[in-house]
């Protein structure tokens, strides 16, 4: 199997609502998740959370520490390798981006009741990282 390595971002607002977005391309096409996608040759994990929250929401975050690290395997024989980690933000304006129909902070409440990527709640609900 190809290992893709991938980071995502776990972002909340000041009443604690966790942001998520709604992904424009595949995988996953019209399902919530947080925002994240691939590193890219010569990023650190770090500058690829930053990148990919601001290209998928328009705000700019400041990445804390390792949530946890997921396996997905995906098409064509890939296995993606998804590093979750704390981040703050700390400007911008919340808006839709690259790879993102929709952004926006939600609750505990909201997100079990969004259609959401595979084990996206059950994983989040083992880190206790749920709104």
């Amino acid at each position: 199997m190809e290992r893709v390595d991938c980071v995502g971002a776990l972002v909340y607002d000041e009443q604690h609502r966790l942001l998520v977005v709604r992904r424009l391309n595949e995988p996953g096409r019209g399902l919530w998740s947080i925002p994240g996608g691939k590193v890219e040759p010569g990023e650190d994990d770090q500058t690829a959370v930053a990148r990919e929250v601001a290209e998928e929401t328009g705000l700019t975050v400041v990445v804390g520490g390792l949530v946890g690290e997921v396996e997905r395997p995906g098409p064509r024989g890939r296995l993606y390798v998804i590093r979750d980690y704390e981040a703050t933000a700390v400007g911008g304006t919340l808006t839709a981006g690259d790879d993102a129909s929709d952004a926006r902070f939600v609750t505990r409440t909201e997100i079990a009741n969004l259609p959401t990527a595979s084990l996206l709640v059950s994983t989040l609900e083992q880190w206790n990282a749920l709104p």
